[in-house]
Formats: C-alpha cells, structure tokens, sequence
C-alpha cells in the first residue's frame, strides 16, 4: 500500500515532526532525500536553475565522504542541506545508541539543524535522545556560531520515484494530486529513482509554476 500522503494519525502520532509549511504565500517545498549522487545530483541542480527553484538536499553522511565536490556544489547553489543519517540507518531497527551516533557522524560533515529520517521511521527513544544530546552547529550555512535545536523534517507529500511498478506520469500525479501551498515533497537524487524523478520534476516545476507558485528551501531558524 502506498502512502502518497501520512495518514492523519500519523502526524498527530509524531507531533515533534514537521510535516508542512505555513500556507498563505503559493510556496511549495521541494526535498531530495539520499544523495549527493556525482551525476544525478547535478542534473536536479540545473533543473531547478532552470525554473528559478530552491530546494532542500538531505544527505546521507557516507555518500557526503565520497562525493565531497557534489556536496559542495549544492550548498553553492543556493540549496539548503540536511542530515540524513551517515548509513541510511532504519531508525525501526537500529538501537537508540547507534542511531544518534550515526546523526552525530553524518553531522561533522552537513553541520545543519534540519534532519529528516531515512524511510520517515524513527524511534520515540530516538527522538528524545536526539533532543537531548544533539545541538546541531550551524556555523556554515548561518554564518555564526548559533547552536540549534535538531528539526525533525517529514513530508507532505511522497513522490514515490524509487518506485520501478510507477512510470514518471504517475509520481507526476502523485504530487499534483496532493500538495498545495505549503507542502512539502519527496524525491530522491539516487539511482533507483533517477528514471521517474527527473521527468516528474520537470512537469511538476513546469506544473506549479505556471499556477504562480514558487519554491523555497526549507528555513534553518
């Protein structure tokens, strides 16, 4: 079954999460979850110049090591990043312990107050220990030495794009159908999903935009 949208009962189950913007400005809220990848990454990065778009990247820590210069090129940009663990942990299946350690080791290389969790599962011990332990620094993309509270960024929206049963119109409708002002969508710069993401992100650039909506990277304070 898929959840192209949380269930209710989800949101109010994680009330620590952020799983949309304010509405009243047209802003949508693209992400991309589980890169940087050194030729998918860039090719997202110049569709979105291309419409005039930012976004929000968030990164696993491992492919940050071997993808350092991609890495770079985002922040370069204009795009915002986040953490998304160093391994791409399962939070579900993985001890508290180990799991904040791994937020903690994908952090020395993000340095960003915005974490979302790899497949969106994540432990309640996880989370309060996250808030307790973890102060992300913030020194490189706020350009001071402001220490923040871990964000616990979801969705609004899930484009389902690893999806290989999907074709590209189908992820493309999956988002239409369902974000509006303030969402906040999910797509992911990897191979699994490169065949469906790039098109669909192109008509769903091409679709927003000429409804006069804009879109923003998420905010860091």
């Amino acid at each position: 079954m898929r959840l192209v949208v949380p269930p209710k009962i989800l949101r109010l189950f994680y009330p620590s999460l952020i799983w949309e913007m304010p509405k009243g400005e047209k802003k949508i809220y693209l992400t991309f979850d589980d890169g940087p990848h050194p030729t998918i990454t860039p090719q997202v990065l110049e569709i979105l110049k291309n419409f005039n778009a930012k976004a929000t990247f968030f990164c696993v820590g491992n492919n940050i090591k071997k993808y350092k210069d991609t890495f770079e090129m985002i922040k370069k940009e204009g795009h915002t990043v986040g953490n998304h663990t160093f391994n791409h942990e399962k939070g579900w299946r993985t001890k508290t312990k180990d799991y904040v350690n791994s937020v903690i080791e994908a952090d020395a290389l993000i340095q960003s107050p915005l974490f979302r969790p790899p497949h969106g599962r994540i432990k309640f011990s996880q989370i309060k220990s996250l808030k307790k332990n973890l102060r992300i620094s913030a020194t490189q993309q706020l350009g001071n030495l402001e220490s923040q509270q871990l964000k616990f960024i979801a969705w609004t929206v899930i484009s389902y794009d690893w999806d290989k049963s999907l074709t590209p119109e189908d992820c493309f409708n999956n988002v239409i159908k369902n974000a509006s002002d303030g969402s906040i969508i999910v797509f992911h710069d990897s191979e699994k999903a490169v065949d469906n993401m790039i098109p669909a992100l192109t008509k769903v650039l091409e679709y927003y935009t000429d409804k006069g909506y804009t879109f923003e990277k998420l905010g860091m304070k």
